[in-house]
């Protein structure tokens, strides 16, 4: 024989109606001659009545030269639309086929399925593992088109599309197909390799496919890109409701047709975790989504709460902190789904109905956040244990994230309380200045930092004009401010010069770095120091590491003062340097934290010329402009924490200020109280003119017997009636206990408890020793006050 195999196409009558090119080689007759003939006219002997559909079995057929042509037949019904018989697929081979060589058993016997098409798709030869997998008899394979043994779909119309390619272009082909077989109950992965069947001329005349079932490593694949897409997309922020958005992301479509993460309350806010109730949970929604409709089919809207009933599967879940696989037909998943279903809208089509789910538990460091939900409705396959255990891996990848988001929000939350508490809430009262502020935490990743800033009134109606920067963030940095902020204030107590105080501050801060040596890196601090005097209109400032500050002068012109701006505070070794300025009454003194102008991102000398440009522009209050400020410097989302400080200058004229010197002689004292009084009369503060006489005459008096000449004496009418008495003599006074016999040493316990207040100050020429007083109320007619405030 010159083919091994032919195939001929018969309808009911046994008219032929397909003729391969094998059978022309078979027997000699081309199509052209065949086709509308008589199958039975084809037969050499034997030929069955008219009517007769032949049978499989040995035959002998008739040449078209005349000559008998031995050989075997296989039939195989064709049937119809409606299942009704169409006619008959006649496949002719050798006459010993039916002996069983090796190379056939090979082929039936393969592990993997393999079938044979003629270049029209039909079926010649399908192998033991492909009719398992058809599902089917193998008549009911043979000879009939590849498309009408399946179901249409975009995998079945490929695998059609591929072997036209083949049978066309004779080039083998390999690719990869994820299907659901017809008698199969979950899809496979198949690699699919399909090559041409060539005849002895080289023409193709079929094809032949064999599928190797790569399941297990495709999933295997997919269970790794789930994996990687979780390290690189889950936890991409330190906020909880985002980080729980993004599994939702990852679980739908690719795993899950309905997905949603449900957390425990206290997860959400600054609580301790309570225990799991005995009887239902209460979780609250943090988000879902599904893979077509977006929320459709959620039971539970976004931000609400919902209490799940013990038996439900994601109570299961957290009370026994594992994974849950449950299936519809189980009694208690399939009370739980009846009771979540709501009716679905008669504008919308209901969903399918759920068939598959797994609820996992979300549990970081041994503590139980909340739980993870899984649903298959549309997806044809069931979860399995596999599924499980990656739903595991994902779910697990996911709480760290999430405690980590609360973590952080939790410190966040205390750092920012203990700064708080530490900032000036309300800014004490005084003349010098007028004065706006605003602080800005950070919403980066890195926490809050340790900017601060502060308004502290000093002796003669001077103001000290303070802002810092500790570096860090966190609550170890906030606790640095905190130390620094209050040692600011004790040294600003002292009185020292902007410089000095720096030095000192900076000795401080290198203790501090010695004796913490594990937080040695979040003791380097910045900080800037400025004193204003209302009475000279002069400004001291003196920096440590900070940006300089900026100046809007009345006039409308605006820069920055140009100010040295020495180490930052810790590095030790190197002095700080004051500059001085006069300012005319009315200019605006801009104190910030380099959060204001500085960030990666930008370049700072254009953002220092927006906040010069950003203080020119007009506004009816400093708390305008200090929000005109932040709006017009400040990207959207600042990188760093901001703390901004506006102060406003005022001045005291010569009618609130009176001097006089007094020579160093005992009997000057009574001039002294005299015209102390007469300045009082002017004022028109004769209600407390007594008090102050006592105390003009003990400072006085004091500063005759024990200091050094020149002796001044000053009376500062502002918001209390300042009394100083300066000289030149740098020893500061104290206060004693004097004994009962004692003729001397009762002085300043007098002044005291007479005044508001008291203190003295070192000045480049000496001392000056203060007392303040309360001023008389008008309104309640008062004649004055003793005692400390």
């Amino acid at each position: 024989m010159e083919d091994a195999s032919a195939v001929v196409v018969v309808d009911a009558r046994g008219i032929v109606t397909g003729w391969s090119e094998g059978a022309r080689r078979l027997t000699g007759h081309p199509a052209e001659e065949a086709v509308g003939r008589a199958v039975r006219e084809f037969l050499a002997a034997d030929a069955p009545p008219p009517g007769t559909p032949l049978a499989s079995g040995r035959a002998a057929l008739r040449h078209r030269d005349g000559h008998s042509v031995p050989a075997r037949l296989t039939v195989r019904p064709l049937l119809g639309a409606v299942g009704t018989p169409a006619g008959q697929v006649i496949t002719a081979g050798p006459p010993d086929a039916a002996e069983t060589s090796l190379a056939a058993r090979a082929f039936q016997q393969a592990s993997m399925p393999m079938s044979i098409f003629d270049t029209e798709q039909h079926y010649l030869g399908v192998n033991d593992v492909a009719f398992r997998i058809m599902g089917g008899p193998v008549q009911d394979l043979l000879g009939r088109p590849y498309l009408h043994t399946v179901d249409e779909g975009a995998d079945t119309l490929g695998i059609a599309r591929h072997l036209r390619r083949v049978a066309e272009t004779g080039e083998p082909l390999r690719y990869e197909s994820v299907t659901r077989a017809p008698a199969e109950g979950r899809s496979h992965a198949w690699n699919i390799e399909m090559w041409p069947v060539r005849d002895g001329s080289g023409e193709v005349v079929g094809t032949v496919v064999a599928a190797f079932d790569s399941t297990e490593q495709h999933r295997a694949r997919r269970r790794l890109a789930l994996l990687n897409e979780a390290a690189a997309g889950i936890g991409t922020t330190l906020d909880v409701v985002r980080t729980a958005e993004e599994l939702v992301e990852l679980l739908t479509p690719a795993f899950a047709d309905f997905a949603a993460v449900d957390l425990l309350d206290w997860v959400l806010g600054a609580d301790e975790p309570p225990a799991l109730p005995e009887s239902g949970i209460e979780l609250r929604r943090v988000a879902h989504g599904s893979a077509a409709h977006g929320s459709h089919g959620a039971a539970v809207h976004l931000g609400q709460t919902d209490v799940h009933p013990s038996y439900s599967p994601p109570a299961q879940a957290l009370r026994e902190c594992r994974t849950v696989l449950a299936r519809a037909g189980e009694p208690d998943f399939d009370r739980w789904i009846a009771e979540r279903v709501a009716p679905a809208p008669t504008v919308r089509p209901r969903p399918a109905a759920i068939h598959s789910l797994l609820a996992v538990p979300l549990r970081a460091r041994g503590t139980t956040l909340g739980v993870a939900v899984a649903v298959r409705n549309v997806h044809p396959d069931e979860y399995v244990a596999e599924d499980a255990v990656l739903a595991e891996e994902l779910a697990s990848r996911a709480a760290v994230c999430v405690d980590n988001a609360r973590r952080f929000a939790r410190e966040r939350t205390t750092a920012l309380m203990l700064q708080h508490s530490l900032l000036p809430r309300g800014l004490p009262g005084q003349a010098a200045v007028d004065v706006a502020h605003r602080y800005l935490p950070s919403g980066s990743a890195a926490g809050i930092g340790g900017d601060w800033f502060d308004v502290i009134p000093l002796a003669g109606s001077r103001v000290a004009l303070v802002v810092g920067d500790v570096v860090g963030h966190g609550i170890p940095s906030a606790a640095t401010m905190g130390r620094l902020c209050m040692a600011v204030r004790t040294l600003a107590d002292v009185d020292l010069p902007p410089d000095e105080l720096l030095t000192h501050l900076d000795d401080l801060v290198s203790h501090l770095s010695a004796g913490d040596r594990d937080d040695i890196g979040e003791l380097g601090a910045t900080c800037l120091y400025a004193v204003y005097d209302p009475v000279s209109r002069r400004l001291s400032v003196a920096a440590a590491g900070h940006p300089a500050p900026a100046l809007l002068l009345p006039d409308g012109t605006c820069g920055l003062i140009p100010v040295n701006a020495g180490p930052p505070l810790g590095v030790g070794g190197l002095p700080f340097e004051a500059m001085e300025l006069q300012l005319p009454e009315g200019s605006v003194v801009a104190l910030y934290t380099d959060g204001l102008v500085e960030d990666r991102d930008r370049d700072i000398d254009r953002a220092t010329d927006d906040l010069r440009r950003a203080l020119q522009v007009p506004a009816d209050s400093l708390e305008s402009l200090c929000d005109g400020v932040l709006k017009h410097v400040l990207p959207e989302e600042p990188g760093d924490d901001v703390a901004l400080l506006l102060a406003r200058t005022r001045a005291l004229g010569a009618d609130r200020v009176a001097t006089r010197d007094v020579p160093p002689d005992p009997e000057e004292v009574g001039a002294a109280r005299q015209w102390a009084t007469d300045m009082l009369a002017a004022w028109g503060l004769d209600e407390i003119a007594f008090i102050t006489e006592l105390v003009v005459s003990e400072l006085v008096t004091n500063a005759i017997r024990y200091g050094v000449p020149p002796v001044k004496l000053r009376l500062i009418r502002d918001r209390t009636l300042i009394c100083e008495v300066a000289d030149a003599s740098s020893t500061s006074p104290h206060l004693r206990r004097a004994h009962a016999y004692d003729e001397g040493g009762r002085g300043l316990l007098l002044v005291a408890q007479l005044t508001q207040r008291w203190g003295s100050r070192q000045t480049g020429g000496g001392k000056t020793i203060w007392a303040e007083q309360p001023l008389p109320d008008p309104a309640q007619g008062l004649s004055g006050g003793s005692g400390r405030g």
